[in-house]
C-alpha cells in the first residue's frame, strides 16, 4: 500500500470572462449591481468568473460614480470593441442607428454580443445573425423581449420538441398599466397616460409604447424563433391603444371580457402551401376567465401554445433595472459556458438552423382570421338592428352576441333631430376573415342611422 498517495492535480483557474458595457443607464447599472451582488453564485453556475472590466458612456463621470475605480470608463464605445481583453460586448445604447454599427463592428472584431435592443433585432436581426454566424460568435438577446421573463430561452430551447401553433403576449408594461387603470377607475386614456408619466411608467414621449411599436418589435422576434422565419418587422400589423374609449372597456367587462394590448403571432395551416403566419399587435378582447386577462399593472405575460405541451404561460416583470439585468446576465452565463463550443453546435440564434429557415409569408391583415367586438352609435328606431345584421350576413359574418345600451358616447354632434334618441349597439361576432369585416364596416358606416365612426376591436379566445 502506498503510504504517500499522489495528490490529485488541481486544474488551473480559468481566466475570467471580461465584459465591456456600451451604455450604463438603468439596465447597465442594474447589470453591474446584480453581477456584483451575486458574483459567487454566478461564478459557480458559469464555471468561471465574469467581470465587467470596461464601460463606455458619454457621461464618464456619472458612469465612474456607478462602477468605481476598478473598472475602466471611456467615452468612446469603439475603445471597448478594440480592446483585446474584452470577450463579450453588451450593447445597452438602444435604437437602431449607432447601435447597429457598433454591434456589427463588435462581431467583426470577434466579440460575442449581448443586447437588450428589441428594435435593433426586429429591424436588422437577419443581417446581425448572419454576420455573427459567419464570424463564429454568439449574439444573445434574452433581455430584448419581456425583461426578466426567460421567454426567448423557452422558445429556443425548452419548447424545441414542439410545433408552436401560436403566441399571444402582454409585452409592454406601459400600455398594460394604462389599460388596467382605465378599467379599474373608469378613466379615459388621456387622463391615465398623464398619471402613468407622473409615476414613471410612461416616457415623456410614449409613442413607441402607446402606438404598439415596442410590442411589435418583440412579437416580431418571438415569431421568428417560434416559426423559423427571418425577422420581418416591416410586415407586422401595428395598432396602439390611443383610440380606446372607457365605454368600450366597460362594455367588454359587462360581456365577460377584458381589453389587453396583445402581440400575436400565429401559424395558419388552413392556407395553401407554404401556409402563412399572422403577425399583429392591437387591442384585443380576451375572456376574463383566461389567466392572461388578469395580468394587471406594468406586468408582462406571454402565452405559448405548442402541439405537444399544450398551452404554457410565462409571467413576470417586463422591464426595470434588475429584472432586465437578470436576463442580460443569463446571456453572459450562457456565452461563458458555450464560448469554447464548436460554433456549428451552439443553439441557433432563431432556434432553427440557418439553412433551414422557412419562407412562409407574413399574412396581410385582410387575410387574418379573428372574431370582433363592434360598437355602433345608432339612432334608436325600428329596423336599425335588422339592417346592420343583414349587412353582416351578406358578408358571411355570423353573430355571437348583441348588447344594446342607451348612451351618448361617441355620437356626432348635431346628428340627431329634436326628440330622437340614440343608443350604443354592441355586437360580438364569430371568427371571420378580416377583409370581409372591412367590407361590412364600410357598408354599415354609410347607413344614415349610424351616427359616429364604428368602433372595431378584435377578439381572441386563446383556448
Amino acid at each position: 500500500m502506498n503510504a504517500n498517495p499522489v495528490a490529485p492535480r488541481r486544474e488551473a483557474e480559468p481566466r475570467p470572462i471580461q465584459v465591456g458595457l456600451l451604455g450604463i443607464g438603468t439596465v447597465g447599472g442594474g447589470t453591474f449591481e446584480v453581477l456584483r451582488r451575486n458574483h459567487e453564485e454566478i461564478r459557480r453556475r458559469a464555471g468561471r468568473d465574469i467581470r465587467i472590466t470596461m464601460v463606455a458612456d458619454l457621461d464618464v463621470e456619472r458612469a465612474r460614480g456607478i462602477v468605481g475605480d476598478a473598472v475602466r470608463v471611456v467615452a468612446d464605445a469603439r475603445a471597448v470593441i478594440a480592446s483585446p481583453e474584452i470577450d463579450i460586448v453588451v450593447e445597452l445604447i438602444g435604437g437602431y442607428g449607432i447601435a447597429r454599427t457598433l454591434v456589427l463592428e463588435a462581431i467583426a472584431a470577434g466579440k460575442h454580443v449581448v443586447t437588450a435592443n428589441k428594435a435593433l433585432l426586429a429591424l436588422h436581426g437577419t443581417e446581425i445573425f448572419e454576420a455573427a454566424r459567419a464570424r463564429g460568435v454568439m449574439v444573445a438577446f434574452e433581455a430584448a423581449v419581456a425583461g426578466g421573463i426567460p421567454i426567448i430561452k423557452a422558445l429556443r430551447e425548452g419548447l424545441t420538441a414542439n410545433r408552436i401553433e401560436w403566441i399571444a403576449g402582454i409585452i409592454n408594461g406601459t400600455t398594460n398599466f394604462i389599460l388596467s387603470e382605465m378599467r379599474a377607475k373608469g378613466l379615459d386614456f388621456g387622463t391615465v397616460l398623464k398619471e402613468a408619466q407622473r409615476l414613471g411608467y410612461a416616457e415623456a414621449d410614449p409613442t413607441f409604447d402607446i402606438e404598439g411599436v415596442d410590442a411589435a418589435h418583440k412579437a416580431t422576434i418571438m415569431g421568428a424563433i417560434a416559426f423559423g422565419i427571418p425577422v420581418q418587422f416591416d410586415k407586422a400589423y401595428v395598432e396602439g391603444i390611443t383610440a380606446l374609449q372607457a365605454a368600450d372597456i366597460r362594455y367588454a367587462e359587462q360581456l365577460g371580457y377584458r381589453i389587453k394590448l396583445l402581440g400575436i403571432t400565429k401559424r395558419r395551416d388552413d392556407l395553401p402551401a407554404p401556409g402563412g403566419i399572422e403577425l399583429r399587435v392591437h387591442p384585443t378582447l380576451v375572456p376574463a376567465t383566461r389567466l392572461v386577462a388578469n395580468v394587471e399593472g406594468a406586468m408582462n405575460a406571454v402565452v405559448v401554445h405548442g402541439d405537444a405541451v399544450g398551452t404554457t404561460l410565462y409571467y413576470g416583470k417586463g422591464a426595470g433595472a434588475e429584472p432586465t439585468a437578470s436576463a442580460v446576465i443569463a446571456d453572459l452565463v450562457d456565452i461563458t459556458r458555450l464560448a469554447t463550443a464548436d460554433p456549428e453546435h451552439r443553439v441557433p440564434h432563431l432556434a432553427f438552423q440557418p439553412g433551414a429557415l422557412a419562407d412562409t409569408p407574413i399574412l396581410p391583415m385582410a387575410q387574418v382570421v379573428t372574431s370582433f367586438y363592434l360598437r355602433l352609435v345608432v339612432a334608436d328606431e325600428a329596423g336599425v338592428l335588422a339592417r346592420i345584421t343583414g349587412i353582416l350576413a351578406q358578408h358571411g359574418i355570423s353573430i355571437d352576441a348583441v348588447l344594446q345600451r342607451p348612451g351618448a358616447e361617441g355620437a356626432a354632434s348635431g346628428a340627431l333631430g329634436e326628440g330622437e334618441v340614440q343608443t350604443d349597439l354592441i355586437i360580438l361576432t364569430h371568427d371571420t376573415v378580416e377583409g370581409r369585416m372591412d367590407a361590412a364596416l364600410a357598408q354599415m358606416q354609410l347607413l344614415p342611422t349610424v351616427l359616429a365612426p364604428i368602433v372595431r376591436i378584435r377578439k381572441e379566445d386563446l383556448r
